[in-house]
């Protein structure tokens, strides 16, 4: 940090020395940046010293006794109604009889937006700016009200005689109503000429003009007081806070220019928010309607437990609700909501999720009720059957108070046991001196975490229970109908639950005065933390004045938590002033961001021959693995329909007479100019240009050709069908598409025979019924089952576990021999892998493995019969994606040996890896599921090379300290009036340079937007102790 910085630069300087006279004021703006006639500076003088004026002809009235008090304090309360409509008017008709002017340009920035053009002392131009007016309609007739008001309870307030009375002076008398006056003069003017700029800003806009409310509210306060006062006489108290607020009144200039009270809508939310915690037991909202209704619902159960007849009623209905308002109520009916919602109308695919989402909630319910159950029957079983008497060393309560302050003490030194640093200062001989690995870190932590186990069970329940048992057994709950029993205890008994360290302390010290005093009333009073966090990230961008306090702050960690072996065991915090003390370490899971030039491997031609016979393999092993999961989940639904009948199956006919392959669809294979789907390896995402999201067009029906329905061959459908197969297992539809083929030539592709398993269990391994169709020619389906893998087939058959370990090998064996079930799998396998290849059999580019791999298939015959089955198409694209894997794995660690090998490396595909594109939705879904590797392939079109993206996940050690809240608040109340009073944004002003003691550049940085300028803020956290 440079010493030369200043606080306020030359020009911000300037601003300010205008600004501040104008807040210490009220608004009149004595000091300009230009040269401004006369009449402007006589005008705002004027308007000023108007109430001083209308309130002194009242004064003088009574005074020379022609009026009363009252009747002076409305006459002169009267005269500024008046006056404060006429100055609203007078506004109102200047802004409608001016018209816009077009100035001519100046190279003075500055100067023009802060200079006004004056023609004489009443033109509109004049009045605009002496008295800019108001937003709203209805602010002109309520300030003007509240103004004259003001105007009638300040005479009365500021009369003389009346001050002379409270002090019995006549210099004080004078002082007092001379600077009383100039108090009021100020208040007025804010309210109906011109309502300064104030150095307390809660909100940056101020929408419903609440800012010319602050000055008046403060001074109704005062005035307030006084009208109690003379109402109410004979309280001595009453007499010396009026005397008080009397000095206090003509100090409020300064205390509204310093900031020091806060504006009305702030003052409102702060002492609802006060009570509810110093008053009521709970604790601060997040949101101000949740404060309004928290405090709505705390007041309410502290005036119901008035009015409640019995004594163990009272207590009952405090306990119980003293617990649930300490929960958060809304979270839990939101997620009881959200998990009743899913449960109706969610799909077969999430129920598993949801399920053991609601079972989680319900587990969280249970022992809630549970809880409440056993408190009230604590407090209503030692409310009726023990005996009340005032606390004695022999007492029941006095026995519960000792047992108190024992577990205050066990539970201080267990949690300073857990700290790096007891009390901040001495080193904890008992936490680890090297932690800079996460094995060794648990290892030697363990006996901490035994600690804090016990802790928490102490805290959660043991301690509640206890100061239950020590409220429920105080003799001043026999005083029914008590202000102090209904508001004391029902703060009490909340706080046991909302925030138990807190309440164990003050109940220890209730016991302790108890027991030194024999007093039985006792106030409780304490701040309670919120118990939601909001996490925080800074900027990547570092600064010098970053650079300075980080490396203040890993000092600060590195002094604590990695410290060398033969470091004497107390040793001190070297950095013990410092804002930040640290706390723990904690192992946090991250994910480590790796990113791989494929060069050499996805270019290479062997690796992308090796590729195409893999694919085959892959893609069979998913499609068996999808089909046994499958049967279990139906076979229960099967079970009954299917026992003691042959499976009939709609199976394409592959082995079948040869026919030779028409010109048009060899044509139509290898055709080139397609333009549905190009292969420029330069896109980096792909896109499909027609056919697979076009939902309103019909498609070429999968796997049969059929005529149009009405025609006369369409009488010829029933004739190949036999009794146990209807028409609509034909798949009737129109059967349109592209290319056109012969008419003569579809008949091959028509007769779809039935047949049947050989097998009683192939129905566990049988595909899906709308897979079944066929779309290719025979001729192609019979060229490529050559390519189909017979030997890996068996292999995976045998690896399954669907079936009884006794009969296990007997079946597996059936199974393997059923050539239907192989052929079906034939079909099926080698159309989805037509279909990824497209009408070229040939070894893929990059570009197509790229392309494949983004969900973006080539033209074919079977494009439309795939992507119409969106299972079938997500299990090819799946495959694809682990095949490439499998290539980036066989060239980079060797290739595999054997099948077992081979299932190995896919099973592990399967558990522990998500692969995909990042864009995709399911890789934040495995992100959150905390999936340990995740792989992305990609193309970088700078550097002309395809690349891997590997997210690993593993544990770090994270250092975590804490703040010292008054030094954070602190500056962020800088802030706020350094950047919305001062308008001081230099980038490199005073207050944001390094200060490595108080981190001020790093705090300022993580203040709420639009003061800080945090890269991430998160929503609230909740965390659960239970």
């Amino acid at each position: 940090m440079s010493p030369d910085v200043p606080l306020l630069n030359d020009y911000k300087q300037d601003f300010f020395l205008k600004r501040f006279p104008q807040t210490v004021l009220g608004g009149p703006r004595l000091k300009l940046g230009y040269c401004a006639p006369p009449y402007i500076y006589v005008n705002q003088i004027v308007l000023f010293l108007m109430p001083w004026v209308l309130g002194g002809i009242g004064t003088l009235l009574y005074q020379l006794g022609i009026l009363e008090d009252y009747y002076a304090a409305a006459l002169s309360g009267g005269l500024m109604l008046f006056t404060a409509f006429v100055i609203q008017f007078t506004s109102s008709y200047a802004r409608n009889k001016s018209v816009t002017v077009e100035r001519m340009l100046t190279t003075d920035i500055l100067a023009e937006e802060d200079e006004h053009e004056f023609t004489d002392c009443a033109g509109a131009e004049t009045i605009k700016f002496l008295i800019p007016g108001k937003k709203h309609t209805a602010n002109v007739v309520f300030h003007s009200v509240l103004a004259g008001l003001l105007c009638g309870l300040g005479t009365w307030y500021l009369l003389p005689n009346r001050i002379t009375l409270l002090y019995g002076s006549v210099g004080g008398t004078v002082v007092l109503f001379v600077f009383g006056w100039m108090t009021l003069c100020i208040g007025e003017y804010s309210l109906i000429v011109n309502t300064p700029t104030e150095s307390a800003t809660f909100q940056t806009q101020d929408a419903y003009e609440i800012t010319p409310l602050m000055r008046p509210v403060y001074i109704f306060f005062f005035v307030s007081v006084d009208l109690a006062h003379r109402f109410m006489v004979n309280i001595p108290a009453l007499e010396q806070m009026n005397q008080i607020l009397h000095i206090l009144f003509i100090f409020l200039p300064f205390f509204w220019a310093l900031g020091t009270l806060p504006p009305p809508d702030a003052l409102f939310l702060w002492a609802v928010e006060q009570v509810l915690e110093f008053g009521l037991g709970g604790s601060s909202m997040s949101t101000h309607l949740r404060l309004l209704i928290m405090f709505i619902i705390s007041a309410g159960t502290a005036v119901a437990s008035y009015f409640i007849p019995s004594t163990v009623g009272v207590v009952l209905f405090m306990t119980g609700l003293g617990f649930l308002l300490s929960l958060n109520l809304s979270e839990m009916v939101l997620v009881f909501k959200h998990g009743v919602t899913r449960h109706r109308v969610g799909t077969k695919s999430n129920a598993l999720s949801s399920g053991s989402e609601i079972l989680f909630t319900w587990r969280e319910y249970l022992f809630y009720s549970i809880v409440l159950v056993l408190a009230l029957l604590e407090t209503g079983l030692l409310h009726h059957f023990a005996s009340f008497s005032q606390i004695s060393k022999n007492s029941p309560q006095a026995v519960v108070g000792y047992t108190l302050m024992i577990l205050f003490i066990i539970l201080w030194i267990l949690k300073e046991i857990q700290s790096v640093y007891i009390f901040g200062i001495f080193r904890n001989p008992f936490y680890p001196k090297d932690v800079q690995t996460v094995t060794l870190f648990l290892e030697k932590q363990t006996k901490l975490m035994k600690i804090g186990v016990v802790r928490r069970i102490l805290i959660n329940l043991v301690s509640p229970f206890a100061m239950i048992a020590f409220l429920s057994l105080d003799s001043s709950l026999q005083r029914l109908h008590s202000v102090s029993v209904s508001i004391g205890f029902t703060r009490a008994f909340r706080m046991v639950w909302q925030n138990t360290e807190t309440a164990l302390l003050e109940t220890v010290i209730v016991a302790a005065v108890h027991l030194l005093s024999s007093s039985a009333d006792m106030w409780w009073s304490r701040s309670l933390d919120t118990g939601i966090k909001l996490l925080l990230g800074l900027e990547l961008q570092e600064t010098s004045c970053h650079t300075a306090e980080a490396r203040r702050v890993d000092e600060v960690f590195e002094s604590a938590f990695e410290q060398e072996e033969y470091v004497k065991l107390c040793s001190i915090n070297e950095h013990f002033g410092n804002v930040l003390t640290p706390c723990t370490v904690l192992p946090v899971k991250l994910y480590s961001d790796a990113r791989n030039v494929l060069s050499g491997i996805i270019d290479s031609h062997d690796n992308l021959k090796e590729f195409k016979g893999d694919l085959v393999k892959v893609l069979l092993w998913i499609l068996v693995q999808y089909c046994s999961r499958r049967s279990g989940m139906l076979e229960n639904a099967h079970k009954t329909e299917n026992k003691g009948k042959s499976s009939l199956i709609i199976l394409p006919a592959l082995n079948t007479e040869p026919q030779t392959e028409s010109p048009e669809d060899t044509d139509s294979l290898n055709s080139e100019n397609l333009d549905d789907w190009s292969d420029d390896v330069f896109d980096e995402e792909p896109t499909i240009k027609k056919g697979k999201d076009e939902k309103d067009q019909l498609k070429v029906l999968p796997g049969i050709n059929l005529p149009i329905p009405g025609s006369v061959e369409s009488q010829d459908i029933g004739s190949h069908s036999t009794n146990t197969v209807t028409e609509e297992s034909l798949y009737q539809a129109v059967a349109l598409g592209y290319p056109a083929i012969d008419k003569g030539k579809q008949e091959a592709m028509a007769y779809i025979p039935l047949m049947e398993f050989s097998c009683s269990h192939s129905h566990l391994l049988s595909l899906p019924e709308e897979w079944m169709s066929n779309c290719l020619p025979k001729s192609k389906v019979k060229e490529m089952s050559s390519l189909f893998p017979e030997d890996w087939y068996q292999f995976i058959l045998r690896q399954l576990e669907c079936f009884p370990s006794k009969e296990n090998a007997s079946n597996v064996e059936e199974i393997a021999k059923d050539r239907v079930l192989k052929d079906l799998y034939v079909h099926t396998v080698m159309t989805c892998y037509f279909s990824l290849f497209g009408v070229d059999n040939m070894i893929p580019s990059p570009g197509h493995i790229l392309r494949v791999y983004s969900g973006v298939l080539p033209w074919s015959l079977a494009l439309d019969w795939l992507t119409e089955k969106p299972d079938l198409f997500q299990l090819a694209l799946k495959a694809f994606r682990y095949t490439l894997k499998l290539m980036i794995d066989k060239a980079s660690l060797g290739p595999v040996e054997d099948f077992k090998e081979l299932i190995n490396c896919l099973e592990e595909y399967e558990s522990d890896w998500y692969i995909g594109l990042v864009s995709d939705e399911k890789w934040k879904e495995a992100v959150l599921q905390e999936k340990p590797y995740l792989f992305s392939l990609g193309y970088d079109p700078n550097m002309g090379v395809y690349t891997g993206r590997v997210l690993t996940l593993q544990e770090l050690l994270i250092h975590v300290g804490k703040l010292n809240a008054e030094a954070v608040r602190g500056q962020w109340a800088n802030l706020s009036w350094e950047l919305l009073y001062a308008t001081n944004d230099d980038e490199e002003r005073y207050s944001i340079q390094a200060h490595p003691l108080l981190l001020r550049n790093l705090t300022v940085q993580a203040a709420d937007p639009p003061l800080g300028y945090p890269i991430y803020s998160s929503k609230p956290l909740h965390i659960h102790l239970v």
